[in-house]
């Protein structure tokens, strides 16, 4: 029997939720699950060394295909030993397919039965991205973890198109596993379409878990819905997705999408929301979040958050961080960024131990009492 480059174990099922305990096992070691992945878009987190990912408890990182195929090139990143190599992370790695991006370009990409015609938004160039070379590029790169080219549709589309799109998403998935050359390092996950439909989520997920894959996501979510219609799916999806095999949400990462995402059996999540918004100034406290660029912090030298044990909240006042921002210092965005996926990470640490002691459901509504209670914004 083949054995899978990445694998899952199940450790405990939370009693009055559907939260799960895990861990995957990588080539680049093993993964706690659930996790928040922060996102190195192209080979590097925002404003973040390795060794501070390090030391805010990363334990697995997500960098973008589509970016990387780009600049500097799949060619030369395998050229310098792969990925790993290349941007000085020896944990595990997730390439997403570009099929996202490649989507997000609107007039400049034209859909085929092949694949996606479109331009670089770097220099206008002809381009065209396939499941068979976005196999490529992802095996060239190296990650731990691949992810199948698909199609994801806008919100809102109609019924017609976004049964089109998972069709299409299907064929490309098996393209992408007869492409996949590199089964003994990396392996690959299959992407849930259907956009708001839950009957087509349901035919999304009997074809795509046909195939028998080492791990599944859910794709299409978080694409301007509100966050109820969001919730509304994941409830139709998660289920329809195996037990013994990572749930993963692709593209969100607030604290409440997080917790929510848990209690309905999500392994997985990554977002660039707490880097992008820690560059905008925005925090995210145990208290709430809070804007640096507040004039009511001028004069507060406390830290970021007093529950915080990042080395930010550590080291350094509200009322310095607020001077970077309003100076334009680039330490802004490193110390802030440094924070915000701490928060993050911690908070998926909590989750986890919540999981284990039988306390999920407590921490859920605890956390929601704190950070969502009514609050003048700071």
């Amino acid at each position: 029997m083949k054995k899978n480059a990445v694998t899952f174990e199940l450790l405990k099922k939370d009693a009055s939720t559907k939260a799960r305990r895990g861990q995957l096992q990588t080539p680049h070691g093993v993964v706690q699950t659930p996790i928040f992945m922060p996102v190195g878009t192209a080979a590097t987190v925002k404003a973040v060394k390795p060794d501070d990912l390090t030391e805010i408890g990363t334990q697995i990182l997500l960098a973008n295909t589509y970016h990387l195929f780009l600049r500097p090139g799949h060619e030369i990143v395998s050229e310098a030993g792969g990925l790993h190599s290349f941007m000085n992370w020896n944990g595990p790695i997730l390439t997403d397919s570009g099929g996202f991006q490649v989507f997000s370009l609107g007039k400049m990409r034209k859909i085929t039965e092949q694949g996606v015609l479109f331009r670089s938004h770097i220099d206008g160039r002809a381009l065209e991205l396939t499941p068979e070379k976005s196999i490529e590029i992802q095996n060239a790169l190296g990650a731990d973890i691949i992810m199948a080219f698909d199609e994801c549709t806008d919100y809102p589309s109609d019924y017609a198109y976004t049964k089109d799109a998972l069709n299409r998403t299907t064929r490309w998935l098996e393209r992408c596993a007869k492409a996949h050359q590199n089964t003994a390092r990396q392996s690959l996950f299959g992407i849930m379409q259907g956009g708001m439909y839950a009957d087509l989520r349901r035919e999304s997920a009997t074809a795509i878990t046909a195939l028998d894959l080492p791990g599944y996501a859910i794709g299409g979510l978080s694409v301007g819905e509100e966050k109820s219609l969001m919730y509304e799916m994941l409830d139709a999806s998660v289920d329809l997705l195996p037990e013994n095999k990572p749930r993963y949400l692709m593209g969100v990462g607030s604290p409440d999408a997080l917790i929510e995402g848990v209690a309905r059996g999500v392994d997985m999540f990554d977002c660039v929301l707490p880097t992008r918004e820690a560059r905008h100034g925005s925090v995210m406290t145990s208290n709430g979040p809070l804007n640096i660029k507040n004039a009511v912090h001028t004069r507060d030298f406390g830290p970021l958050d007093a529950e915080c044990d990042c080395y930010t909240c550590r080291n350094y006042s509200r009322a310095y961080l607020r001077h970077l921002f309003k100076s334009g210092e680039i330490m802004s965005a490193m110390l802030l960024s440094i924070h915000n996926l701490r928060f993050l990470l911690r908070l998926m640490e909590q989750i986890r131990q919540a999981i284990e002691s039988g306390d999920f459901n407590e921490l859920r509504r605890d956390f929601f009492a704190k950070y969502y209670k009514p609050h003048v914004t700071k």
